[in-house]
């Protein structure tokens, strides 16, 4: 570091003691700390101290973490926010990112990783105090995502830094694992959020069909076609074109759609005029495009154009411990939707939904959970009430390294993320642990 950075960190968190940790922690770690047990008393201390880095929790009595990041935002230049919430709700990751927060941390935070944290914002400020380019615009989302798996979390701020920018973005995930929700979530709090949000499913139309819903068509470009009609790329403004399942259509159209992101320009069907196009285009697929490359049946060109941001959604089998969160989110919904009173689901109800291995992903799950409260006759889902399909554990009909991955993966989630921690549970090293995690 340079002596001009400015590494000093206030901590701010009514949890003593994990203040007193983390302050420890930094310390040793060579910067310069200031705690603070409330938002009012950060407040009022920081502009003295001028910290470089303010570390936060969200909810406190009094004046929340949020409200402090923005009256410090408000009011001083060049501070770093991290905000840490036990409360993993994807509401208040976005509402952190969308006000300039630096990262988002869910409780229980490691002292290793804010340390890791500190060492990284420091050296982009380094890098960014001896360098003209321009800072980064964080930015803004409220997706109806749940999960507190990291990868989640991950998802969670980088639609907050897309909602801000116009870029081309490709989702990548199985079916059912909330792909459309994400370009939703991009939409929805992007500066054009009132312009409209068009999904097309690629997969439900044949080519002519498609690309008549997408470019439109002239009066007589087909049979039937006894008007003009305008298409989705014209009737979308500056809003959002959302192409799921891109992987299913054929290569002459994949060539049309590439012409329309280079040049932003359309043809309607049999028509010999082009036409301008303002709108955003987010693809998603479940298929594995690389082999589809390989054997010639999709433009490799095309998939360099889509892929401009990629999101890959993890399946919920991968994310066991996110299962009991996404389940009680949904009971919501179900008693909207069926009068039914459900509000819980049994330990024994859940831990066989934990067991199961979901090829449907969070949709399947929410159908589960439907019938179930269908039939169970009191506000507690059961064991008994649920008919889940196909195998009945996710242990069955795996290999030996897709189940030793999945073993790894919830040990880690009881670890908190920790992998050392992880490591030592499993009576490995933690180079092993990371080789099974990337198989």
């Amino acid at each position: 570091m340079t002596e001009q950075t400015n590494t000093r960190i206030m901590v701010v968190d009514d949890d003593t003691d994990g203040l007193e940790v983390l302050e420890t922690r930094l310390t040793h770690a060579g910067y310069e700390v200031e705690t603070a047990d409330s938002a009012e008393k950060a407040l009022a201390r920081v502009a003295a101290f001028d910290p470089g880095m303010i570390v936060t929790d969200v909810r406190m009595s009094g004046m929340t973490g949020l409200e402090l990041l923005d009256r410090v935002r408000a009011s001083m230049e060049g501070v770093e926010i991290v905000v840490m919430t036990a409360h993993d709700d994807m509401e208040t990751a976005v509402s952190a990112m969308k006000s300039g927060a630096f990262d988002f941390l869910v409780k229980p935070v490691d002292p290793k990783a804010v340390q890791a944290l500190a060492d990284r914002c420091f050296r982009e400020r380094e890098l960014v105090e001896t360098s003209d380019a321009p800072e980064a615009v964080a930015a803004l989302p409220r997706s109806r995502l749940i999960g507190r798996d990291p990868r989640m979390i991950d998802i969670y701020k980088t639609i907050g830094v897309l909602a801000a920018n116009r870029a081309t973005v490709l989702i990548r995930g199985e079916t059912g694992t909330g792909k459309e929700v994400i370009a939703r979530g991009i939409h929805e709090n992007s500066t054009t959020s009132d312009e409209p949000f068009i999904a097309v499913n690629c997969t439900a139309l044949t080519d002519t069909l498609l690309e008549s819903e997408l470019f439109g068509h002239v009066k007589g470009a087909f049979t039937g076609a006894t008007g003009s009609r305008k298409g989705y790329f014209e009737l979308a403004g500056k809003g959002t074109i959302f192409l799921d399942e891109i992987g299913d259509t054929s290569p002459d159209f994949q060539t049309k759609l590439l012409r329309v992101l280079q040049e932003r320009r359309f043809y309607p069907v049999g028509g010999e005029e082009p036409r301008a196009t303002q709108a955003r285009v987010i693809a998603a697929t479940h298929q594995p495009i690389e082999h589809l490359i390989e054997e010639g049946r999709f433009r490799e060109d095309l998939y360099f154009r889509l892929k401009v941001v990629e999101i890959d959604v993890p399946p919920l089998r991968e994310r066991p411990s996110d299962i009991e969160l996404v389940a009680t989110a949904l009971l919501g919904r179900i008693r909207e939707e069926t009068g039914r009173d459900v509000r819980r689901i049994s330990d024994e109800a859940l831990a066989r939904l934990q067991a199961h291995p979901w090829p449907g992903n969070v949709r399947e799950l929410e159908n589960a959970l439907m019938r179930a409260a269908i039939v169970a006759r009191g506000t507690v889902i059961g064991a008994d009430h649920l008919i889940l399909e196909g195998r009945a554990s996710a242990g069955e009909d795996l290999t030996l390294r897709q189940a030793i991955r999945r073993h790894v993966r919830l040990v880690l989630d009881r670890a908190n993320g920790d992998e050392e921690s992880a490591a030592e549970l499993l009576g490995i090293s933690s180079e092993e642990l990371s080789s099974h995690l990337d198989d």
